[in-house]
């Protein structure tokens, strides 16, 4: 793990995994749901993911489970710019996971410093405000199809080339509009229109999307795929969720977004203790 990646008023040097810790201000996300949907549980929330370690905080004011409807942007922002505001000095990044351009704007002139857009950016606006922000970080996730839809029956011939040419190809696309690389991640989207098989393919050979050269964000933290190897409900998937993010940092994730940043960064504390003790050989 190597370079740089700017991030509106950071630029982080991927030295080692950073932690992206998730503040769902909805009532109905999958994992979460309701558990911060007003202003100050999501703050105080935020504010003790930063002090267990999260380097940046993802807030999300519109749920993307699979079968959600969509919100309002008056709805949306209504959820999210408090929350911008209240973590402005909290000493992480903030992101706003959001597939709306008027969302996107409101968020950045608001000082968020990033926009993680499940969609990938393929809206033109989206293009456009991000093309227009030169400091602000962007993370493309990959999902085929749309939430409302996407895990109806998701197809693929080879699930690791696709994902990785289609999010290399968008990546490509935002660099001809003047967003420099340095600026862009991406995310494979497990979960967003994959089976379980997909996903488990896309974990294992997340190393040939690190390849493309862009950090690659790895988010697998309580989903479906975690319950369906182990059985466990949403609410008991800390462990499963915990060997994921470890066996995408193996393959050289450089971002890990989860729900439980204080036991997710103490398996990481560990895992680098054992990469730093190889290299003293």
């Amino acid at each position: 793990m190597s370079g740089s990646w700017l991030c509106g008023r950071f630029e982080f040097l991927l030295k080692r995994p950073l932690l992206m810790g998730i503040v769902n201000v909805t009532p109905d996300s999958f994992s979460d749901g309701g558990q911060h949907a007003h202003a100050q549980s999501a703050i105080a929330h935020a504010l003790q993911l930063v002090a267990e370690g999260a380097d940046i905080i993802d807030i999300g004011g519109e749920s993307t489970r699979p079968g959600a409807l969509p919100v309002s942007v008056q709805d949306e922002l209504a959820r999210v710019l408090p929350v911008i505001a209240a973590l402005r000095d909290s000493g992480a990044a903030i992101s706003v996971d959001t597939c709306k351009p008027e969302v996107m704007q409101a968020a950045l002139e608001a000082g968020a410093d990033m926009i993680n857009d499940v969609t990938g950016m393929r809206q033109p606006e989206a293009q456009s405000v991000i093309a227009a922000h030169p400091r602000c970080g962007v993370c493309l996730m990959h999902m085929q199809g749309e939430p409302r839809t996407m895990q109806s029956n998701p197809q693929y011939q080879n699930v690791v080339h696709e994902v990785k040419a289609e999010l290399v190809a968008q990546a490509q696309l935002l660099e001809q509009l003047g967003v420099k690389s340095t600026r862009i991640s991406l995310d494979p989207g497990l979960g967003f229109g994959k089976t379980l098989e997909h996903n488990y393919q896309l974990l294992q050979g997340l190393a040939q999307l690190v390849q493309s050269g862009y950090p690659i964000v790895l988010g697998a933290s309580r989903k479906s795929m975690i319950g369906a190897v182990t059985g466990k409900p949403v609410d008991q998937r800390l462990s499963g969720s915990i060997a994921a993010a470890l066996a995408g940092v193996a393959r050289g994730a450089a971002v890990v977004r989860v729900h439980d940043v204080g036991a997710t960064q103490d398996a990481l504390k560990v895992w680098q203790a054992v990469q730093l003790a190889e290299g003293l050989k």
